[in-house]
Formats: C-alpha cells, sequence, structure tokens
C-alpha cells in the first residue's frame, strides 16, 4: 500500500508538471523549462509503468467479477486464459516497478571520466591497456556515446601506460559504473619468444563528471603548470607549452592533459579530471566508513580489486563479483558488453532491495 501511496503521488507530481510546462510563465523561463522537463523526464518511466499497472489491475478484477456471471464453457475457457494473462503482466509490472522505485544513484546520467594504467606486467600491461580502451571505445559507439580522449601516456610498443578519456552520453556513468578495478589477462605475449602463458593487469577507475556546482574549486587552492607535450618514451612532441599540470594544493591531487594543442583546452579538461578525482576521494573515503559492513553482490567499490579475468587460450571472460564465465571474448573485447553490465546492474539492484528488506 505505501509503495502505491508513493506511486500515485509521483503520477500526480508528473501530470502536475505536465501543466507547468504548458504555462506561459515556465516556458519564458529557461531555467524554469530546464528544470521542469528534467524532472518530468526522470518520472516518465515510473509514471508509464504506473499507469499500465493501474489500466491493468482494472482490467484483472473486471475479468474476475466476469466469472461470478453465468458463463457458456467457450466464454469461461476464454476469461480464464485473459485473467492468466493479465496476473502474469501484473506481477512483471510489479518487478519492474519495485526495481523503478529503488533509490537512484544521482550520478547515473552522467558523462564519465574513465582512466586506464597498465599495471602489473610492464609492456604487456600497457598493451592490454590499449585493447581494454579499446573495448570501452566500441561499446560507446554501440550506445550512441561520444569518446573523446583527455590525456596519454604510450610506450615504445604503443601500449598505453596511461590513457584517460571522457566519454559523452546520457547513463554512460550508469553502465560503466561497476568497471571500476582490477582487470587481468592471461595470454601469450608477442614479446614471448617460448609461447608461455603470462597474466598482467590493468587498472581503470570509472568517474562521473563533476560541474562546477558539484565540486567547487577555489582559484587560490590549485597551481597550474605548462609543458611541451610529450609522446612515446617521453620524446618532445612539440615546441610550445600546450600540455597543462593542474595541483589541488589541499589533497595534493593531480591532473595533467596535452592532449590537444590549446592551452585552455588542455587546463579546462585537466580542470575536469581534477574535479572528478576530487570527488572519488571524497566517494572512496565515504565508502571506506562502510567497508566492515554487509558487502555489496557486486564488489566493494576499491580499486585494487580483481573484478574480472580474460583469458586468450580458451577464449573466456569471467567476472568474478557475480560469478557470470562468457566464451566469446573476442566478440567482448569489441565492445559487446551488454550482457555483462546488465547481469552486473540486476545483481546491483538485488543487492539493493535485498537491503531494502532487511531495513
Amino acid at each position: 500500500m505505501m509503495m502505491l501511496d508513493r506511486l500515485q503521488s509521483l503520477a500526480d507530481r508528473y501530470d502536475k508538471l505536465s501543466e507547468l510546462l504548458c504555462d506561459p510563465d515556465v516556458t519564458s523561463d529557461t531555467k524554469k523549462l530546464r528544470e521542469y522537463s528534467k524532472e518530468q523526464s526522470d518520472l516518465q518511466e515510473s509514471y508509464e509503468a504506473y499507469t499500465e499497472y493501474k489500466g491493468v489491475v482494472e482490467q484483472y478484477e473486471a475479468a474476475r467479477a466476469m466469472q461470478n456471471e453465468k458463463l457458456d464453457d467457450e466464454m469461461r475457457e476464454l476469461v480464464k486464459m485473459e485473467l492468466d494473462e493479465l496476473s502474469q503482466r501484473k506481477e512483471e509490472l510489479e518487478e519492474r516497478i519495485k526495481i523503478l522505485m529503488l533509490p537512484k544513484d544521482p550520478n547515473d546520467d552522467k558523462n564519465v571520466i574513465v582512466e586506464i594504467r597498465g599495471a602489473a606486467g610492464g609492456d604487456e600491461a600497457a598493451l592490454f591497456a590499449s585493447d581494454l580502451y579499446r573495448m570501452y571505445s566500441k561499446y560507446a559507439d554501440t550506445q550512441g556515446w561520444k569518446t573523446d580522449i583527455m590525456d596519454v601516456s604510450m610506450n615504445d610498443l604503443g601500449g598505453f601506460k596511461e590513457i584517460i578519456f571522457m566519454v559523452n552520453g546520457k547513463g554512460a556513468y550508469s553502465k560503466l559504473k561497476f568497471e571500476s578495478g582490477a582487470h587481468r589477462v592471461q595470454r601469450i605475449p608477442t614479446t614471448e619468444s617460448g609461447g608461455r602463458i603470462h597474466t598482467s593487469t590493468s587498472t581503470v577507475a570509472v568517474l562521473p563528471e563533476m560541474e562546477d556546482i558539484d565540486i567547487e574549486i577555489n582559484d587560490n587552492d590549485i597551481r597550474v603548470d605548462t609543458f611541451c607535450s610529450s609522446g612515446a618514451g617521453g620524446q618532445s612532441v612539440n615546441t610550445t607549452k600546450s600540455a597543462v599540470r593542474v595541483t589541488h594544493v589541499p589533497t595534493g591531487i593531480v591532473a595533467t592533459c596535452q592532449d590537444g594543442k590549446s592551452q585552455n583546452s588542455n587546463k579546462e579538461k585537466a580542470l575536469q579530471v581534477l574535479r572528478a578525482r576530487i570527488f572519488d576521494k571524497l566517494q572512496q573515503e565515504e565508502m571506506s566508513k562502510y567497508a566492515g559492513e554487509r558487502k555489496s553482490k557486486v564488489g566493494t567499490g576499491d580499486r585494487s580489486e580483481r573484478i574480472r579475468t580474460y583469458n586468450f587460450p580458451q577464449s573466456r571472460v569471467t567476472d568474478h563479483r557475480i560469478g557470470l564465465t562468457l566464451h566469446r571474448l573476442d566478440a567482448v573485447l569489441n565492445g559487446d558488453m551488454d550482457e555483462i553490465i546488465s547481469t552486473l546492474t540486476i545483481a546491483a539492484q538485488s543487492d539493493l532491495m535485498d537491503k531494502g528488506e532487511q531495513e
């Protein structure tokens, strides 16, 4: 009953927003128009599910009432079939509504900054980091998102010692947020003459993009240094000081950007990374307070946690948090990540529902 009351309040608010969005005082106010449009958009999926649910319940009750009437055998069978179908749809909608009513991560709709670094394994780890970048880029393409490299450091073999890039697209954080952690690869490196399988790791951090209004940085708290961009092996690739390093003095957090030719553009990108890293630091500190409490199905969020193994000899990908194994490594590395991401999302939703029931 409480959930139905909440849904009715939500539906009332949605209808009220429809009225407000037709009000001349609102349509002439850009700020209000954007605010109300976003609020209604956020409510729309729940509103539509609840509207359909009410319709199904009405049809179900009407069909049940018909059972008490005098019906011939054929009509009684038709009513029974309709009741079965409506009952199934009612249950489906109830489950969907439960998920829609779960607390939403306020960052879910945001763009993300993804940081990939070669970890254990030297050159092979850097080459694997480039494979991961390609995987995420291909996945972004399938979602209609845009990727933008913000900073990159390469080794002599063309692998990425580190790459930082932005993914622009609605819902990017909601789908990529479970990718943070250590990714392990098992394969025969191109640098290995003996044909032995090596194990290497690269780390991934997925950070929601933060605006000025989310994380305010005082100009007096940052130091900006400029330098010449460098390429593989550290050699200078231009003679102008377009590369920018921004240091947040109170926390010691540093962000650099040397991908663009414009110093102003690089500074803005570096500040985007800096804001995201400051937010991430605060978030990690908050999470550490509850580290001893009940563990989530999809992990602790610890950057050092080994979350997935990519085994080339057996064409196998295993996500250790949810026990999911797929035998189509090539497809996954080509951006076919839907099954992994949807399974992780379902596990996280299940965790939230379990938590709500316990409370």
